[in-house]
Formats: C-alpha cells, structure tokens, sequence
C-alpha cells in the first residue's frame, strides 16, 4: 500500500525548514561568548538528549532499540553511520566557526556549492552520467570559486569544506537506510561521550559556567539542531525532489543577506561577480533537472 502525502504540509515543512537553517547564524551569534569548538559540544550533547526525550515521548524507543540491534548486525552499515556521525559534527563545527569569525558569506557559499557538489559525487562515487547542463553548471562553479580565489588570495577552504562533508553525509544517508529519527539520534550518540569529556575536562570556560541566558541558549541549541532536520524529512516525504531543490537555497540566501545587511560583512563587486557564475550555474542545474522531470513524466504519459 502507498503511503499518502501531503504536499501541503511537506511545502510548509521544507519552508519552515529550511527558513530556519538560514537564520542559525543568528543563533550563533547570541552565544557568541563561547568558543565554537565548545558551542559545538553543546550542540551535540543537548541534540543528544533532546532526541532521547523525542523518543520517550512519541513512544518509538522499541522501534529505534530494534533498528539499533540491526545497524550492530550490518557492520558496513554501522562504519557508515560513524562515518557520517564524524562528517556532520565536521560541518557543524566549520559552520559554527566561520559564523563565529565573522564569516557567514563563505558558510552561505559553503551551502550554495552543496547541490553542485552532489553532482560531482554522484558522478565520481555512484557513477552517474553528467548531464550536459550539470557539466556546465558544474564548470560555472568552479570559475566562480577560482574567481573568489583569486580575489581573496586563498581558497575558500571552509566553503568547500562545508560542501563536501554535507554531500559525503547526504550520500552516506542515502545508502545506509536508516530512519532518519534512529539515525540522529545514534550520530550524536557517538559523539556526545567526546563532547562532554571536553566540556567537562578540557573546556577552559568550564561546564555550564556562563550567565542563565547564555546556559539556555546553549540548551537550545540541540532543539534548533533537531527541528529543522525533522521538518526536512517530513518535507523530502511530502514533496517532489526538484521541489525540495529549490528551497534549499532559500538558507544560503537568508544567510548572504543577513551577512551583507544586519553583520556588516564586506560584499565587494569581485565577490559579486565570482557569485554571479554560481548563481547562474544553480539557475542551469535546476533548469535542467526540471526539464528531465518533464521529460520523464512524459514518457510514463506514452
């Protein structure tokens, strides 16, 4: 039986979703007191336990201790569950510390490069065939990055950086099947044991030390984590792909603008240039995916 959808709720969803990813910075931001490496372990420790609760409460853990007791028995698919467990905290923390040094037009270029990224992997990894419109956008990118390159004098690492570990773990999702709930929650699992020792140990700031405010916020930060990727899931339910491709790149454009307008980054015409081809190349890359859409729908018409 196929399960129904609501692409009313899944469009609401992915809106909320990612609306939500592009004002993080924002967040970020407010706990700007604290070092990112430890706003990091905050936010794998408090998503760590937020999820726990989720599960008490919506009365899954039978259903997540049964998925649990099947990873342990797959081995490849519990290497890939801690591989992606490493890349997502990696994206996490290179976001956190470009918003944290005044950087959020290289993490909002980081997301704008994402689909350009899973292209080339799919490619290279799945061995996909480049369409001719992938392939162009693809190369607009790349000039785009060589341009800021050359504008700014080094590469823009942490953009990249940021692209590639979001694809790897988007990939590693992709082929491991597991629900998205059991999969956070084993992801921070793993790694809340590293964030607390840290904290608890090794953090100068100490653990839980700063002012109410900053402690809540702190909290917070595992319910803005989790709420977004849940209303992610619910929207890649309820929705068409291609839908979900263009609203993803509602959080980079929240991102550029509020790095422009509200944190006073520097956007020089150079830069407006190098983001000009890779705008235009995501312009090409959804074109083309909507064209191959139609066409398939067509040819299922026939």
């Amino acid at each position: 039986m196929e399960e129904k959808t609501n692409p009313k709720w899944g469009l609401t969803a992915g809106l909320l979703a990612y609306i939500l990813w592009g004002v993080l910075p924002f967040y970020w931001k407010a706990v700007g007191v604290v070092s990112a490496i430890s706003i990091l372990s905050y936010r794998v420790l408090w998503s760590f336990v937020f999820m726990i609760v989720v599960l008490l409460l919506t009365k899954k853990w039978p259903s997540f201790w049964q998925e649990v007791k099947e990873l342990f028995d797959n081995k490849k698919r519990l290497i890939a569950i801690i591989i992606a467990a490493i890349l997502i905290t990696t994206n996490w923390f290179i976001f956190i510390f470009s918003v944290s040094s005044g950087k959020v037009i290289d993490a909002s270029l980081g997301y704008y490069m994402n689909p350009l990224v899973n292209v080339v992997l799919a490619t290279v990894i799945l061995k996909e065939r480049l369409g001719r419109g992938e392939l162009i956008a693809c190369l607009l990118a790349t000039v785009g990055v060589i341009l800021l390159t050359v504008q700014s004098g080094h590469m823009p690492w942490s953009s990249i950086a940021m692209a590639v570990t979001f694809s790897l773990y988007g990939l590693i999702k992709k082929t491991a099947s597991v629900s998205s709930l059991t999969g956070l929650t084993i992801e921070t699992a793993i790694i809340a044991p590293l964030a607390f020792i840290y904290l608890v140990f090794f953090s100068v700031e100490g653990f839980m030390a700063f002012d109410l405010k900053i402690n809540l916020l702190l909290v917070g930060a595992g319910v803005v984590t989790a709420i977004p990727l849940f209303l992610f899931a619910e929207a890649a339910k309820n929705i068409s792909y291609i839908l979900v491709g263009f609203l993803q790149y509602i959080a980079p454009t929240l991102m550029l603008l509020a790095a422009i307008f509200q944190f006073g980054e520097t956007f020089s015409v150079p830069q407006i240039i190098a983001f000009s081809f890779i705008w235009i190349g995501i312009i090409i890359f959804t074109g083309t995916n909507i064209l191959t859409l139609r066409k398939n729908k067509l040819k299922k018409k026939q």
